[in-house]
């Protein structure tokens, strides 16, 4: 039987990225019924009626969750029906507000229901382990949807440093600033200082890339917040500026933010670039992550928020093309990402019940897909940031040993 799968949010990330990545697997036969469920009608109906996914994918529809009632009538507890109405050993995938990870995972995996994350996991390194060992004990895939490593830019990077090339990494700088036009989204209603930041949501990323390419491990962090205020009158720290120092002594500096202009080229603005010390000279890096070589002026603007008439539009994230049959393909690294995670839980689940534990440890090893086991050091840094943003850019020192923990300086 094809493997259910249950959206838990039906946000912007389930809109542009996982849904039709689902989608998608769906019509290439490897997935079945797919279920989306929200806290509010509103959002579930606005998913159902997105033109861009009816043009894409003719013919494909998820179940709405609620179906009717109040639009804005909220239901926080109703992924909890959802999951626990699902069969054992099927699929859910967390897509909501980071400070809600925690619970729908942990409901999913209580249901024996392998999990997809989006990013970062969760926010406690605590909860991670906790993670960890409820998905061990019941043979459970719990992949988290960092997909930048997915970008064949990269892979290639990781595979060149592994092997010599670039020697040592010694300094680096990394950035991505989403569009002005998130702050009218619902990021006003939960990335507030009490729960986020923009290092922690962004930022992440960059992060994760770096350990992705290199192998090194996080161990200070100090992070200054600018705080700014939302339309709604929320405050968030909308402007972050981070320091990460590695445990070879490596430094990466990182400016994230909600501020990049609704007017410029790009849904984005966002790089990394890697100095490197090899044994008589140096090495060096850099990708430019949201200007892939295009450059378009079109007769008029889009209706999409932030789309202007020049843009410079990045082809590996996630587009759709027509390759000829019915609606459009999703490519690039966000579909590719959500694909191998999506795969590994059928593979887990279609292995006989004594081989599971072998593989789940081949594919925590293997380090190509972020697991709880071989990614916890980015749930240190999400601690080690928080203590350092609400302490005034204060430094804080992670360490690792029997009991990982963050502190202050």
């Amino acid at each position: 039987m094809k493997p259910l799968v249950t959206i838990v949010g039906g946000g912007m990330i389930t809109h542009d990225q996982i849904l039709p990545s689902l989608y998608q697997m769906q019509r290439d036969g490897a997935i079945g019924e797919i279920a989306v469920c929200a806290s509010r009608p509103r959002t579930v109906l606005a998913l159902a009626g997105a033109e861009g996914l009816l043009r894409a994918f003719p013919g494909h529809s998820f179940r709405a969750l609620p179906a009717s009632g109040d639009p804005d009538a909220s239901q926080p507890e109703l992924f909890r029906q959802a999951i626990g109405r699902m069969p054992p050993r099927n699929i859910v995938v967390a897509a909501v507000p980071d400070q809600l990870h925690y619970d729908v995972i942990m409901e999913a995996l209580r249901h024996d229901q392998h999990v997809c994350a989006v990013k970062p996991l969760v926010l406690q390194h605590r909860q991670a382990l906790e993670i960890d060992r409820e998905a061990k004990a019941r043979n459970l895939v719990v992949g988290v949807e960092y997909h930048k490593r997915f970008d064949d830019r990269s892979l290639m990077a990781r595979r060149k440093y592994q092997g010599g090339l670039f020697g040592d990494f010694r300094l680096g700088t990394a950035c991505l600033l989403e569009k002005w036009y998130y702050r009218h989204s619902n990021f006003q209603n939960w990335c507030t200082t009490q729960n986020s930041d923009a290092f922690s949501y962004i930022g992440c990323h960059y992060v994760d890339l770096v350990h992705f390419i290199t192998g090194l491990l996080p161990v200070r962090v100090s992070v200054y917040g600018i705080v700014d205020r939302y339309p709604n009158g929320n405050e968030g720290y909308l402007w972050t500026d981070a320091r990460v120092i590695w445990n070879n002594g490596a430094c990466l500096n990182v400016q994230n933010a909600l501020g990049f202009p609704d007017d410029a080229p790009g849904t984005n603005t966002q790089g990394i670039t890697m100095y490197c010390r090899g044994a008589s000279n140096g090495a060096w890096l850099a990708h430019s992550d949201q200007y892939r070589g295009l450059q378009y002026c079109y007769t008029e603007r889009a209706a999409d928020p932030g789309s202007t008439t020049y843009t410079e539009p990045s082809p590996d994230y996630f587009q759709y093309v027509d390759v000829g049959g019915p609606g459009l393909k999703p490519v690039g690294y966000g579909y590719r990402s959500v694909e191998y995670i999506v795969s590994r839980c059928i593979q887990v689940e279609s292995a006989a019940p004594e081989q599971r534990p072998a593989l789940l440890r081949s594919i925590d090893e293997a380090g190509v897909m972020a697991t709880p086991a071989n990614s916890s050091y980015n749930e240190l840094v999400m601690e080690a940031g928080r203590l350092s943003i609400l302490n005034d850019g204060r430094e804080a020192v992670i360490e690792y040993g029997e009991r990982p923990c963050a502190r202050l300086r």
